[in-house]
């Protein structure tokens, strides 16, 4: 039954069959012919994965990150960042890169971080004399790393969906393994930049630090209300996500009043076309999830897999390859909600603590968003600089690189996801 179910799975997922479809018709598939489950149960199911006061974390700090977005929040951070790195040779990549990680602590999205950010600062390191490619693979991967900076929607997601950890830690866990993956990808850009120097008088004198600073401040201290009051015990995250949507229109509306009531409708619309095909994969993956609990495939998968080989680096090296591979054809909250149940077990079994390998398989997966056939942030590039897919591949192969680098960094020293954590229990 777990083969006629992953086999229906992939083939249609090979077929071109959305997730979600994907998903419900091998799970319908299964019932019809292993009799385990009902329609009803599915139905149930589904309701019951969205019927949660947690869970509304994602939709709201989605709502409060196209707020910020379309607020010009990210021109501001951007700013800040160049204030500080763009004397430096490859300083406005770098910056964008250091921008991409102050608006994922906004976000939590990968996705808008990217298109926020990408979006004015593509075109203007191309006025500046950088080579086009080479900013839009970089700022598209940089934008990944909104998935790891919290508050991320990935770290929530993985917390709800194993259960039994805090969503706070999780959060907690991603700030040093992003930092590490931002500092990678600025090296990348050094190197890149120190080999193909630009000769142009477009590029400005970066403006003053405290500056930068005073006009920067409100959008700034974003991510210090959020994680300070989840941390401080002010509020839970899923309140913090509220407590963001509502900072970030006070912001907005009446300090920058860079957004008009007017634009509110457009925005909320937004929102909800992002949030209405996460939350349906999630309700369909969860159902997918609860199937393979019931015929015991998360234990017997960990069961074989542990009984090949009692190398921890063997088993280990394998879930990172399958993590990869998968981050390449499925959607980041999907994967985890469907594989974090099944992945789990095989990782208590080769003595990772739960918050690493959440950290690890988000980092994994966050490469996924600029990796063909699924990279999203890749078709979001290729749309907005006109590039064909193609034709971008070829310049994700540095920042892929140098994610894979943090990423070793990160398998191999456990204390970089666990020790921030450690401090708050």
């Amino acid at each position: 039954m777990t083969g006629l179910l992953f086999g229906a799975f992939f083939l249609l997922l090979a077929l071109g069959v959305p997730v979600v479809g994907s998903i419900g018709l091998a799970v319908i598939s299964n019932s019809v012919v292993s009799g385990q489950v009902t329609l009803p149960f599915i139905g149930r199911t589904m309701i019951q994965a969205l019927d949660s006061f947690t869970i509304l974390a994602v939709p709201l700090f989605i709502l409060a990150g196209e707020i910020m977005g379309q607020g010009g929040i990210s021109k501001r951070l951007f700013n800040f960042a160049n204030a500080c790195l763009g004397k430096f040779t490859g300083g406005v990549p770098m910056a964008t890169v250091l921008t991409c990680m102050l608006f994922g602590a906004i976000s939590g999205s990968g996705q808008a971080t990217f298109a926020a950010v990408g979006s004015i600062m593509i075109p203007s390191m191309e006025a500046q004399g950088y080579d086009k490619k080479f900013v839009t693979g970089l700022t598209a991967s940089s934008g990944g790393l909104g998935v790891l900076i919290p508050p991320s929607l990935p770290m929530v997601m993985f917390a709800i969906t194993v259960g039994n950890l805090s969503i706070g830690d999780m959060l907690t866990a991603g700030i040093l393994p992003g930092i590490l993956c931002g500092i990678c990808l600025m090296v990348y850009a050094y190197i890149y930049c120190k080999k193909h120097p630009i000769q142009t008088e477009a590029c400005k004198a970066p403006q003053g630090i405290l500056k930068s600073l005073r006009e920067g401040f409100w959008a700034l201290l974003t991510p210090v209300i959020i994680l300070g009051g989840i941390y401080g015990g002010i509020f839970t995250a899923t309140e913090a996500a509220a407590v963001a949507v509502v900072y970030g229109l006070i912001v907005s509306l009446f300090i920058y009043r860079t957004v008009s009531v007017k634009q509110l409708p457009g925005i909320l619309l937004n929102a909800a076309g992002m949030n209405a095909p996460i939350l349906i994969i999630v309700s369909a993956a969860t159902v997918l999830g609860r199937v393979l609990t019931i015929q015991n495939v998360p234990s017997m998968l960990a069961d074989g897999i542990l009984s090949l080989s009692s190398n921890k680096w063997l088993i280990l090296l394998l879930l990172n390859i399958l993590l990869l591979i998968v981050g390449m054809l499925m959607e980041t909250l999907a994967a985890i909600t469907i594989l974090a149940p099944i992945l789990m077990p095989i990782a208590l079994g080769i003595g990772l603590s739960p918050i690493h390998f959440g950290v690890i398989m988000v980092a994994n997966l966050a490469i996924g968003f600029i990796t063909p056939p699924v990279g999203t942030n890749l078709y979001t590039a290729a749309s907005i600089t006109g590039i064909p897919v193609k034709s971008l591949t070829k310049s994700i192969i540095g920042p892929v690189c140098a994610l894979l680098v943090a990423q070793v960094i990160i398998v191999l020293c456990p204390p970089i996801s666990t020790f921030l954590p450690s401090l708050l229990q």
